[in-house]
């Protein structure tokens, strides 16, 4: 028998993707799926992709539906997760994919979130210097932001690396409807949605303090793009030089960060990301260049919101955490065409 796992929230995009993810998983055994407003209903009537587990009936979300789970995934809307959190056994492991958990500062909190803030956890990004560690060792980890880890993967090298500045980092991120849950909006619907880009949470987005946490950034432009695609993210931050940097430089820095990394891939030179690539994958793939106008370092970052924006990065998390192959039950390949 395998280490039993619950997700709460499965009913949503992202507790979908992690029903799919987990139902592969050679090491993990499903014991609760639970839902809120689907509570009664069979996987396979919300989840038709997901035939392993279609007769996998949603249970109330309620901590002792949860507490017998070695793990628990907390796929849960923005607010959600703390209270639940912390009615369960402290013996419980929890990757939560909710917000509640990732800032460290209480200001930041109230400015960009609002309402209580409550203590960070170990932040679930093993790709930054030292943090894999801290996820094997830890029973509580915050999942990242989607955005945010597309622009952290992209940032952190070249601050670290003394590349780039810290201050006046510009990002520009496009991500699919899927981003945004699952619930009927209006402006979530085909015919809204399709043959058009819009701009959202412009200058006031909630993954800033995060991105500036993780990545070293002290002052951050962001502006989120609803894109008419399901589901990816395609993330270009641009970032002062320091001193005369040149594109294979800037390349060299994410290459010494992410070169044995499993799932983040440098591109070759000349080839640039592309969501579609990294769709259905927990990968990322990232591009250096140099603005020819501006002498700007431009780094595009494509993944799968769903992939390693959520779900993929939950489950990422939590093998390490559960002493499992980090890659178990996981794909660097996208699906195609």
């Amino acid at each position: 028998m395998g280490v039993r796992v619950a997700i709460a929230g499965a009913s949503g995009y992202a507790g979908g993707e992690l029903l799919r993810l987990v139902a592969a998983h050679p090491d993990l055994d499903l014991v609760a799926a639970t839902a809120h407003g689907n509570a009664g209903q069979r996987v396979g009537d919300l989840h038709p992709n997901l035939r392993s587990v279609a007769d996998v009936v949603f249970a109330d979300t309620a901590a002792d539906v949860l507490a017998d789970a070695d793990l628990v995934f907390l796929a849960l809307p923005h607010a959600a997760s703390p209270a639940l959190a912390a009615a369960l056994p402290q013996s419980t492991k929890i990757v939560d994919l909710g917000s509640g958990h990732r800032l460290t500062d209480p200001a930041a909190h109230e400015r960009y979130y609002g309402g209580e803030h409550h203590p960070a956890w170990t932040y679930g990004l093993p790709e930054l210097p030292g943090q894999r560690a801290l996820i094997s060792a830890a029973s509580r980890v915050a999942n990242t932001g989607c955005h945010a880890v597309a622009a952290i993967l992209a940032i952190a090298p070249l601050v670290a690396a003394g590349v780039a500045e810290a201050d006046d980092i510009v990002v520009t991120s496009a991500s699919g409807t899927s981003g945004a849950g699952r619930s009927a909006l209006t402006h979530l619907i085909g015919s809204e949605v399709m043959g058009d880009l819009t701009g959202y949470q412009v200058g006031t987005h909630r993954h800033v303090p995060e991105i500036k946490q993780a990545s070293g950034a002290r002052t951050l432009t962001m502006t989120p793009v609803l894109a008419p695609m399901p589901r990816g993210i395609l993330s270009t931050a641009a970032l002062r030089p320091l001193g005369a940097v040149t594109a294979d430089d800037a390349r060299a820095a994410l290459v010494q960060a992410y070169g044995d990394e499993p799932f983040v891939h440098v591109l070759p030179i000349g080839q640039q990301p592309r969501t579609s690539a990294t769709a259905g994958s927990n990968s990322a793939h990232l591009q250096a260049v140099i603005d020819v106008d501006s002498g700007r370092i431009v780094v595009t970052c494509a993944i799968d919101n769903l992939g390693k924006g959520a779900a993929g990065q939950a489950l990422q998390n939590a093998n390490l955490m559960l002493g499992l192959p980090e890659t178990a039950g996981l794909s660097a390949d996208g699906i195609a065409p």
